[in-house]
């Protein structure tokens, strides 16, 4: 593995980020506060469409993470790069041109379903499975992926958004999972889920009508919070949902 970084036990200063989903909304000012925050880090992006370069390391990968046959050209990449200290994978959907999120049972379609997993869950799995091959134990590892309080089972008072929550309930799994296997490979690490709250992008354009004021993000200040909460992680947090102010939110 070229240039594979030794940081100290916190890992709280990343040499390495690698981000995925760095096209959508919040992913692209995640890309900008990383660059800002750490400009001595390497950036390592992959998304479905090219994006420009944003810094003299800055490494993207154009590729759908959607589909399993990737994960070997995805390990492939990250053999030429260094070994990130920080993932963290925006990829994520909530509706599209023939799709809205079911009120009712009459509304849910496998094919939607399927597609909602596909993008909310599987393109995490999928990551994580060219990334767990590369992994060194005395090497501090960093996950965060975003997810949604509405994937909170105990959370849920108020029913609907089928897919989208079966999806999201099924990647906070994910990461549950993630951070007891993980937890037992390294020495140091920390995989959490994280809730970035309501961010004016295309994902939340259809639903912010009704929101309260003061309740919708723009994706700088959602980014910049996201990057607060990955930047003060502690041990304890590993394999935990997060608010975007730090704060745990219930499986």
């Amino acid at each position: 593995m070229a240039g594979t970084p030794e940081l100290d036990t916190s890992g709280q200063v990343p040499e390495c980020i690698l981000l995925a989903g760095a096209h959508g909304g919040v992913g692209a000012a995640l890309a900008q506060t990383f660059c800002a925050r750490f400009p001595q880090a390497t950036l390592l992006t992959i998304s479905r469409q090219d994006i420009p370069a944003l810094s003299s390391t800055h490494q993207h990968l154009q590729i759908a993470l959607d589909d399993p046959g990737n994960v070997p050209d995805i390990q492939d990449w990250l053999l030429r790069a260094p070994l990130p200290n920080w993932v963290v994978n925006c990829c994520g959907t909530l509706h599209w041109r023939e799709h809205r999120p079911e009120k009712s049972l009459r509304e849910c379609d496998d094919r939607a379903m399927q597609h909602s997993f596909s993008i909310n869950a599987l393109t995490h799995l999928h990551l994580a499975q060219a990334l767990d091959p590369l992994l060194k134990r005395r090497t501090p590892l960093t996950w965060a992926s975003l997810s949604a309080k509405v994937g909170s089972i105990e959370d849920n008072q108020l029913g609907g958004w089928y897919s989208y929550r079966m999806s999201k309930a099924a990647l906070n799994m994910l990461i549950r999972n993630l951070s007891i296997e993980w937890g037992r490979k390294l020495d140091v690490c920390r995989v959490v889920a994280i809730h970035p709250g309501t961010t004016d992008t295309p994902l939340s354009k259809p639903f912010q009508a009704n929101l309260p004021e003061g309740k919708l993000f723009t994706p700088e200040l959602s980014a910049s919070r996201i990057a607060d909460v990955i930047q003060n992680l502690s041990d304890d947090d590993n394999g935990k949902l997060l608010f975007w102010d730090g704060s745990v939110i219930p499986w």
